[in-house]
């Protein structure tokens, strides 16, 4: 798959080794994202909830989703998807989870609601992806993302009527449970409960995904091979009958762990563990050290 992240990778790599060997799997490794004050993310929010019904961003929402959609077109054949029989029978209005690995992953996601029967998917994105710049900025603004805040106000009385508003739709939502997007990280992560919670809250079961990363004997440049992508799309979890939505959800997000453990496993032939290796980033090729206050 192409690569579309600037700054230092390298950087980013020592941060991800650093993060391992911490056991900090969730903390934010990328040097270059935009940080939002309180205020700031309030102010941000409420601006894109006012103007996300305006005929202007429903435009820009078109123009973004046409031009992702040509991206899953173009780089399909870089992308195999292995277990569409698990969701034949699946009905729109689902919660996909997947690791987080890259801001193009999500293109394995597309081309299987594409080859399935399943209706469009929206992403969830962490509010500060509203200030990028450039053209990974305005994909990140208007390609049906739905921004996360965190004002628990925010999340109840926003954030949680948008999602019902799109299930009602029959449309799914894509969450990263991984939180973080660590760069070409090849290992699932443990959890965050948030998307178990909107699936019990919401009544829609989950189609856990895992994305295996596959690298090409052709360089991208000279610090990264190319890769390319399958999919791996798993069982889907229900959410618990005759439980309390924490219980319910704790159980959905410990079974959706274990099912992308065993998808790794199964998918690079080894047992996971999380002592820090440089092949555990894609078609990295490792160089001289760099500061990690390196940009």
């Amino acid at each position: 798959m192409p690569m579309i992240m600037k700054g230092n990778r390298s950087a980013v790599v020592e941060r991800i080794e650093q993060n391992v060997k911490l056991g900090m799997f969730n903390k934010k490794v990328e040097g270059n994202d935009p940080v939002l004050s309180s205020e700031e993310e309030k102010y941000i929010l409420e601006k894109f909830s006012k103007n996300r019904k305006l005929f202007l961003f429903k435009f820009k929402e078109i123009i973004a989703r046409s031009f992702m959609n040509l991206m899953t077109i173009s780089f399909g054949n870089n992308i195999d998807i292995i277990g569409l029989n698990n969701i034949r029978t699946m009905k729109s209005g689902c919660i996909i989870t997947s690791n987080h690995f890259s801001p193009l992953e999500n293109l394995a996601i597309r081309k299987m609601i594409l080859k399935s029967q399943l209706k469009r998917v929206n992403i969830v994105s962490q509010a500060t992806n509203l200030k990028m710049k450039g053209a990974l900025g305005f994909l990140m603004k208007y390609d049906f993302i739905l921004p996360i805040g965190k004002s628990i106000s925010y999340q109840n009385n926003v954030f949680l009527p948008m999602l019902a508003e799109e299930i009602g739709k029959g449309n799914n939502i894509l969450i990263y449970p991984e939180q973080e997007m660590w760069f070409n990280y090849r290992k699932p992560r443990p959890l965050k409960r948030g998307a178990y919670y909107y699936a019990c809250k919401l009544h829609v079961p989950v189609i856990p995904c895992f994305v295996k990363i596959e690298v090409l004997h052709k360089k991208e440049n000279a610090l990264f091979y190319k890769t390319k992508y399958i999919l791996y799309i798993l069982d889907p979890i229900y959410p618990g009958k005759n439980k309390n939505i924490r219980a319910a959800s704790i159980e959905m997000m410990h079974r959706d762990y274990q099912a992308k453990v065993d998808a790794y496993e199964k998918a690079y032939g080894k047992k996971l563990d999380y002592k820090f290796d440089y092949d555990d980033i894609a078609g990295y090729i490792p160089s001289e050290p760099v500061s990690l206050e390196t940009i």
